[in-house]
């Protein structure tokens, strides 16, 4: 049965994917409700349903009031034995089953999926982005707002559904029996609804912003706290557990202040409450007995107005709780939305084709890129680099050499000049084909918190295990992974490495990565200080494997160990953010210039990329 409601809505339905989604909350909100629209229709009906019938209870319990008030049990028995029966079955049975079929469509419909479905496209949007956009935040405080906002978009959608048309159609009901009883009887009804709204009013006005401050302090804890717990091995190293915690408590303490300043309208507004709900039930219950007593009233009038009343004074705490649950849940998706309603900020072209790569050369033409700062990065580089070439690329710190990489592999769009790929200019094809065309080994080589097999099947999700095992072993890592385990009693290919790989050693975890790449077989190839993580013998052993792999692909290897690139076809010397020399390193070091510079100064090899060359 469970099944039947869970299936009515697929949370993972295909939808048309957008580059920018509505940035305001209702628009969003009504985006992604589309495919819940005739399930929400269907249970606002039933809520309206099970609502009418608390009423008719009451009105029932006063009629039943009037019968039993007004003769004696053998003439009520005769007389009205077989409505009661009726009556009773109606509780008994269908009563109950018109209140599940209502709960089932509301927990099980759409709670279940209405959060699946947000939580879902969210990821998906985030995704997309790009990867300067997530160098500008905490992935903690990413990760949280993907978590917080869709049950808080489910929290609301509930509220509206349990709470909030019931509440409505109850009190509508309320107000209709009232009128049938004695027109008077409203009155005290509407005066009270009327200061009731304003009361309403007040609390929405104030918890909407209140809940947003709040869920906005969670979320900067959230990404201080993870990025205390990414960064461990530099807490300890640097022995900041101290700073780190009163960074921390800086944080968590703005989440109490903000919290506790929306804890304060909560506790306004139940003191406020209380008061006006005392005057509800004064005014309909007194004015109803001094009805009776005027003999304008029966006693199940006077029972059916107390007992509604009463209803009322229980339920109005909750209606207010549910109505500032909703707001407050409305304000948590209104911070969400400050990242999962961003546009994305680098797209393909709407006439993107895939990369039709033949022989693999790269151009760059008048490439300038300085991260919207106006300095720093690169400066009119042009450089071409013929299919099949291995080059070379060296220059001191910020030199411009990660962005000339970043830009090859469009993770950042050029301010000014193009990439040219076999001619084709890669802002005009898609990014994965370009991507997929690209083989990268890093310098920090951080792996996934997954088995050694699935991060070495990354490069090549459907390569089979002897291909996976064969690139182990061309990098060297097929025995240590052999002799991997993990706490969970998982050995080798499939023992998990850590966050990032943490359970592997540098040389590990680089060696794991030189096998992706390996089984990927790119085109075109970057290293960037592609053995800097290994010993000697350990990257003796890799650079035959590199110079294997390196066959018939386009190189750009980028090292401040020199002995690593000075057999490359050519080198290039980046230098603030320019191609300063090019040439073989038997050609530059006859020049005398920059590259002749650090070849003099390199102590085992490695560039002094701080010293100005003389």
């Amino acid at each position: 049965m469970f099944r039947f409601f869970e299936n009515l809505v697929n949370p993972y339905v295909d939808y048309p994917e957008t580059d920018s989604p509505p940035n305001r909350l209702w628009p969003f909100l009504w985006d992604y409700s589309q495919p819940f629209k005739r399930l929400f229709l269907i249970t606002a009906i039933m809520s309206v349903v099970v609502a009418a019938m608390e009423v008719w209870l009451i009105h029932y319990m006063g009629r039943l009031v009037d019968l039993l008030s007004g003769a004696t049990p053998a003439e009520v028995l005769a007389a009205h034995g077989l409505e009661l029966v009726a009556v009773a079955v109606f509780i008994l049975i269908v009563r109950p089953v018109l209140q599940g079929l209502d709960v089932a469509l509301l927990n099980n419909g759409i709670l279940v999926n209405f959060g699946t479905l947000i939580r879902w496209r969210a990821h998906r949007h985030v995704l997309r982005q790009s990867v300067g956009w997530f160098e500008n935040d905490f992935a903690g405080r990413l990760a949280n707002r993907i978590m917080q906002a869709p049950p808080a978009a489910g929290d609301a959608v509930f509220q509206v559904f349990d709470a909030i048309t019931f509440s409505i159609a109850y009190l509508i009901g309320a107000a209709v029996l009232l009128w049938e009883a004695d027109i008077r009887l409203v009155l005290p009804l509407l005066v009270w609804l009327a200061f009731y709204g304003v009361l309403v009013r007040w609390t929405m006005k104030r918890v909407g912003p209140a809940s947003k401050a709040s869920s906005d302090a969670r979320s900067m804890t959230t990404g201080r706290v993870v990025d205390s717990y990414t960064n461990i091995h530099s807490v300890k190293l640097f022995a900041h557990h101290d700073s780190e915690i009163a960074y921390a408590k800086d944080a968590i303490e703005h989440t109490r202040r903000t919290f506790a300043n929306e804890m304060r309208i909560f506790t306004m507004m139940d003191v406020m409450l209380t008061a006006l709900n005392g005057f509800l039930v004064v005014a309909v219950v007194g004015w109803s007995v001094w009805l009776w007593v005027q003999g304008s009233a029966s006693v199940g009038v006077v029972a059916a107005a107390t007992a509604l009343t009463l209803r009322l004074n229980a339920m109005t705490g909750w209606i207010m709780w549910a109505v500032s649950t909703f707001f407050r849940s409305l304000g948590v998706v209104a911070e969400g939305m400050e990242t999962i309603a961003q546009p994305i900020d680098l797209v393909d072209t709407p006439d993107a084709t895939p990369l039709a790569l033949t022989r693999g050369g790269v151009r760059m033409d008048g490439l300038s890129h300085h991260y919207g700062r106006g300095s720093g990065g690169l400066r009119d580089v042009t450089l071409t680099i013929k299919p099949g070439e291995k080059v070379g690329l060296i220059g001191r710190s910020g030199a411009g050499k990660s962005t000339l990489v970043k830009l090859l592999l469009r993770f950042y769009d050029p301010e000014g000049g193009r990439i040219l790929i076999d001619g084709q200019d890669i802002t005009k094809v898609t990014q994965d084909s370009l991507r997929l065309n690209i083989g990268m080994v890093q310098q920090d080589s951080s792996l996934l918190h997954r088995s050694v097999r699935d991060n070495i099947l990354y490069g090549r999700p459907d390569a089979t295990e002897e291909e996976m095992i064969e690139a182990a072993k061309r990098a060297e890592a097929h025995d240590f992974i052999l002799d991997l385990a993990d706490p969970q009693g998982r050995i080798g290919y499939d023992a998990h490495v850590g966050e990032r790989g943490v359970k592997l050693s540098g040389g590990q975890r680089q060696r794991v990565s030189l096998a992706r790449v390996i089984l990927k077989d790119a085109p075109i190839l970057v290293l960037d200080e592609a053995t800097s993580a290994l010993d000697s013998e350990v990257e003796a052993m890799i650079q035959t494997t590199l110079y294997g792999v390196m066959e018939g692909k386009t190189v750009i290897a980028i090292a401040h160990r020199l002995s690593t690139i000075a057999h490359m076809d050519r080198i290039v010397v980046l230098d603030d953010g320019t191609v300063a020399e090019i040439g073989t390193h038997d050609d530059l070091l006859a020049k005398g210039g920059l590259y002749a510079g650090f070849w003099a100064r390199q102590s085992g090899g490695f560039i002094g990329t701080e010293e100005a060359a003389q």
